[in-house]
């Protein structure tokens, strides 16, 4: 007969005779070594690059303007001497099809230097880390201070610390907005209250997104909210160089002296160096992780051992695993010559498409409801609606005319006379009369033509047809 269950032997965590794991363990801060070597100063260079050029292009003026200025109310996009019209949407989306080609090709050949060098979070990260590190000092002063009651010295560096984090974050969102709205009009309208609601928003949104992701979310972020760690792998292959450890040369792994005797032992002296510096807090020895964001600190960091230990540098080092694995690897490989390939078309593609814009586009629908209509004196008239866009960045006038269908005279507001302003966009409708004593066919080629007054070079032409009915 099966004895009844006891109750002191439930699963519970008071009872220590029972293995408990709970579901979700609570996240433990971590504090990152500083690492230094060539990768970091790499690191550093892209880090200062990326926010100069993200703090600085909105303040540079251009023929009176902002030089990169997104400007929705008048559905601009100004980049230097360029000006783009919801009519250029395709070139965004080609850009945009150009960006992620070019985060496979950089996956497939290096892993995830996207994430180590320009993912803005880590590029944000990085600057909250320094700041950090200037309030609260090393990772062992950090946790020291961490441990620390809340008092005096804690509360003014705490709250030094967050009020710099803080006005860096406000900062990077004025900036934000700062590339839709004038900046230079923008900062003293902020500080004087006088933004509308929707700037007001974003630039407190994007204050705190940045103050709460490059704060206190951190890796946390890149680990369980950004897609491309989990997808990742399926871009990776034997041949993609990743950060790894060699197994072969380091195990066994032990602690020792400088200089010491380590017969029996590899040359991993243990020092869990590789895992403080890790923004992540993964250890590199246990092979491949998603959570590695390839930022190159623990090779920077095994390398200064290795130089202290004389042992030859590399223990942690960009390889492949054919390499790891003595097989020949294939850096330049088909499928790294397929993306080059399909990016420089790409590439291509979008230049041809900024250099050939057209300074006016003209579309001519004609109406399908009536075909043709016979006036009084004989004549046949066809009705067209026309939709002319002006894409440069000053009014014009355009003169419409036709040609292709002999003796056909065109009725239009104002002589065919039509003045657009800056982007400006014009629909009208046209009718056009021929006699068809003139025509030898039902149809007939008709040829509308758009030409600048001021600058007669500018000529667009849209073809259409005329048509007759049945001839008599």
């Amino acid at each position: 007969m099966p004895h009844p269950p006891d109750a002191s032997k439930s699963d519970s965590p008071d009872n220590p005779e029972t293995p408990w794991v709970e579901a979700y363990a609570k996240h433990a801060k971590i504090y990152p070594r500083q690492a230094h070597g060539r990768f970091t100063r790499l690191r550093t260079a892209s880090v200062l690059i990326l926010l100069g050029l993200y703090y600085v292009l909105p303040w540079l003026s251009y023929d009176g303007r902002q030089a990169v200025w997104f400007d929705l109310p008048g559905r601009q996009f100004h980049l230097f001497s360029l000006t783009f019209w919801p009519q250029d949407f395709f070139l965004l989306a080609l850009l945009l099809i150009t960006a992620a080609l070019s985060l496979f090709f950089f996956t497939a050949l290096a892993g995830r230097l996207w994430c180590g060098y320009a993912c803005p979070q880590s590029v944000w990260t990085e600057m909250f880390l320094w700041i950090e590190r200037r309030f609260e000092g090393s990772r062992a002063e950090q946790l020291k201070l961490a441990k620390a009651p809340w008092r005096g010295r804690k509360l003014w560096v705490k709250g030094g610390k967050h009020s710099v984090w803080l006005l860096f974050a406000l900062f990077t969102g004025l900036t934000f907005v700062g590339y839709f709205s004038p900046i230079a009009e923008l900062f003293p309208r902020f500080f004087t209250a006088q933004t509308s609601g929707w700037e007001t928003f974003w630039i407190v949104f994007y204050s705190v997104a940045t103050w709460g992701n490059a704060g206190f979310m951190r890796e946390q972020v890149c680990v369980y909210m950004c897609p491309y760690a989990r997808f990742q792998s399926a871009m990776f292959d034997k041949d993609t160089l990743i950060i790894s450890y060699d197994e072969t040369r380091g195990e066994p792994r032990g602690a020792r002296g400088k200089g010491a005797d380590h017969a029996g032992l590899g040359d991993c002296v243990d020092c869990g160096l590789c895992v403080q510096v890790c923004p992540t807090a993964i250890d590199i020895r246990d092979g491949l992780q998603y959570q590695c964001l390839a930022c190159a600190a623990c090779i920077d960091q095994c390398n200064e051992i290795m130089d202290k230990m004389g042992y030859a540098r590399n223990l942690i080092g960009y390889t492949t695993e054919n390499a790891r694995l003595g097989k020949p690897t294939r850096i330049a490989r088909p499928r790294i010559f397929l993306y080059l390939l399909v990016l420089g078309m790409l590439f291509a593609g979008l230049i041809y498409g900024i250099g050939a814009r057209d300074p006016v586009s003209l579309d001519v629908i004609r109406d399908r409801n009536v075909l043709y209509r016979e006036l009084v004196d004989g004549r046949i008239e066809n009705s067209y609606t026309l939709k002319l866009s002006n894409r440069r960045n000053q009014p014009a006038v355009y003169q419409l005319s036709i040609a292709g269908v002999p003796g056909a005279t065109l009725v239009a507001d104002h002589a065919g006379l039509l003045t657009l302003p800056p982007g400006g966009v014009m629909q009208t409708l046209v009718r056009v009369q021929a006699d068809p004593a003139r025509l030898d066919s039902a149809t007939a080629l008709l040829i509308f033509q758009v030409q600048s007054v001021d600058d007669p070079h500018i000529l667009r032409q849209r073809e259409s047809r005329f048509v007759m009915g049945t001839l008599r």
